[in-house]
């Protein structure tokens, strides 16, 4: 990268680390101490919208293979909006960093509905499993023994929905919509919740939920928000 495009990347670099909060780390730091298992696991939160495998097919959002370093608004057969096409540029990892804090912020007028990672370190997760997930993975450096400013990922936050096995499956499926109060204040059976699933994928073309993890979430759902509600959301 050089000239304009070279000046316009350090710009947007520096406007992003001016406006992170005191203390935070910065993006290289956070990408050198990235876990991408973990990386994976936070992008439960994207499948709903897109796919990462090579040759994958575009759903409601483009395949998002060897997206880190990839030209914005060029994935062939994909229909983006006019606000995408306009940003242009590259995919870097600190404008994926930025974009992904605050998706409609950063693009204003971009179609993409999903709220954002607000975890710093979230997002640095991902970013490291899609860059993972291309022909040529880029080198985010090595992560360093207590590397300043980088600190443990959060437990996780599932709102007002109960902690307990099958949560995190729960959250990450129906929260790309839903607030997650929604979910908690239903009240269904197992036979009920399974119904409701269908009636979102034939209705409202939600994703399918692959059999294992849908399995997890009727489980999850029926013991913690069955008719009897025992953890309905009072306040």
């Amino acid at each position: 990268m050089s000239g304009p495009m070279h000046i316009a990347a350090v710009l947007l670099f520096c406007a992003c680390a001016a406006a992170a909060p005191a203390g935070a780390a910065e993006p290289e730091a956070r990408l050198a101490a990235a876990d991408s298992v973990r990386g994976k696991k936070v992008f439960r939160k994207c499948v709903a919208c897109h796919t990462v495998e090579k040759g994958g097919r575009k759903k409601t959002g483009p395949n998002l293979w060897g997206i880190v370093g990839a030209p914005v608004g060029a994935r062939d057969g994909f229909r983006y909006s006019k606000a995408m096409l306009a940003f242009g540029g590259t995919w870097t990892p600190e404008r994926l960093d930025a974009y992904l804090a605050r998706p409609r912020g950063f693009v204003k007028g971009g179609s993409m509905s999903f709220v954002g990672l607000k975890r710093e370190q979230d997002r640095a997760d991902v970013i490291a499993f899609l860059n993972g997930m291309g022909d040529s993975p880029a080198d985010f450096g090595k992560a360093q023994e207590a590397l300043p400013g980088v600190v443990s990922p959060e437990p996780e936050d599932y709102g007002v929905m109960v902690a307990a096995p099958g949560a995190s499956e729960t959250f990450d499926a129906c929260t790309v919509c839903h607030s997650e109060r929604i979910v908690a204040q239903q009240g269904l059976t197992r036979e009920r919740w399974d119904e409701l699933l269908d009636w979102m994928v034939e209705e409202h073309e939600m994703e399918p939920i692959e059999a294992d993890a849908r399995a997890t979430i009727l489980d999850y759902l029926s013991a913690h928000y069955g008719p009897d509600r025992p953890n309905f959301p009072r306040n």
